[in-house]
Parts: structure tokens; sequence; C-alpha cells
């Protein structure tokens, strides 16, 4: 009984006309205290959009990561290098916000170990795999085009088979960037009825 008489009271302060501040200092306050509250949570977020965090899990440091510092996109004659984020993350804001919800399915798959052995994370690699390839097919490989953009591409500088694929298919909005690039970062699964790819050589059926 007095447990509630304290929160009524404590909810009636909370909700009572203030008697004693103007009211462009309440404003003043929560515009202040709306700046810190904004700053503080996309401070938090920045901070978990960086590889440093990405890896800081063991299973991302010795699984994903490991094999991304084979690929062209860890080290290459023009320096650039692509980060977790930049594959994995949008970097437009209400894109990035949705995709931050998803992620608390892979917190939940660290809490309880799902990959947090190389046996583990090889078995499931297709499903992982799977679920990032949908996940871009739906849209349209926006993390591709935090870098890569159609408009800018020069085909002539392409070798033949990549120039008549993005001819063919990319700019015509057949296909998309995800269709072709499995695999462009880490290691491909076994691809048996993938759709348009060939297990054999490890390479899209389309484009040849």
């Amino acid at each position: 009984m007095a447990l509630r008489d304290s929160a009524l009271a404590a909810w009636r302060t909370l909700t009572r006309p203030a008697a004693y501040f103007s009211l462009g200092f309440l404003t003043l306050g929560g515009f202040l205290a709306g700046v810190a509250f904004w700053g503080g949570f996309n401070t938090a977020l920045e901070a978990t959009n960086r590889e440093a965090f990405c890896v800081s899990c063991h299973e991302m440091q010795t699984n994903p990561y490991e094999e991304l510092k084979q690929t062209i996109h860890f080290t290459n004659r023009s320096g650039v290098r692509a980060t977790c984020p930049d594959c994995h993350v949008p970097h437009n804001w209400t894109d990035k916000i949705a995709r931050k919800m998803q992620a608390s399915k892979e917190v939940w798959g660290h809490l309880f170990g799902s990959i947090d052995t190389r046996e583990k994370f090889v078995n499931l690699r297709r499903t992982l795999a799977e679920h990032e390839w949908h996940r871009l097919k739906a849209n349209n490989s926006l993390e591709c085009r935090n870098c890569h953009s159609a408009e800018s591409m020069d085909i002539t500088k392409q070798g033949a088979r990549a120039a008549r694929a993005h001819e063919q298919y990319l700019f015509t909005g057949q296909m998309t960037c995800i269709d072709c690039h499995k695999g462009i970062a880490h290691r491909l699964p076994d691809m048996t009825g993938v759709a348009q790819w060939d297990p054999q050589t490890q390479q899209p059926t389309r484009g040849h």
C-alpha cells in the first residue's frame, strides 16, 4: 500500500505543471536534453558500426575476419580497404537503423554460442551465407553500392566477360551485384542447388 502511494505521489510530481520555471527555461532544458540524448545515441550507434567492434567477438575474429584478410577487399593495389560495416551495414541512417534491429538476432546467436567453434561455423556456413544473399537481393545490393556505383563504372576498363555481364544484367536491372558476386569476401559454402551458379567452377552461370 505504501509503495503504491509513493508511486502515485511520484507520478503526480512528474506530471504537475511547473510552478517555479519559465516556459523558456523548460523549452531550453528539453532541447539540451534532446541534444545530449541524440549525441549519446549516435555515438553508441557509430561505436557499434566499427570493424573493431565487429571482430571483438572471437567467432567473428577467427572465422569471417580471417577469410576477409585473404581477399581483395582487404589488401589490393589501390590501398582501399572495405571493413565489415561497409559490406554488412547500409550508410543511409534509416536503413542503418533497420539493419541494427536485424542484428539483434546475431547478438542472440553470440550469447548462446551458435557459432562459437570453427566446426559450428562451417556447418552453418550455407545458412549464414543464404541469409546475407537474400538480404542483399531484397535491398538491391545496397551495401555493395556504398562503394560501387553502376553510373560511374567504366566497362571499357573491365575484362570482356565482366563488361558483358554488367551491361546485359546489371545496367538493365535484371540482376543485382550479389547474384554474381557471392563469396567476394568470404569462402563459399557448398553451392549445389544455388540458382544461376555452377558448383563445379564456383562461378555464376550467366555472363559467360
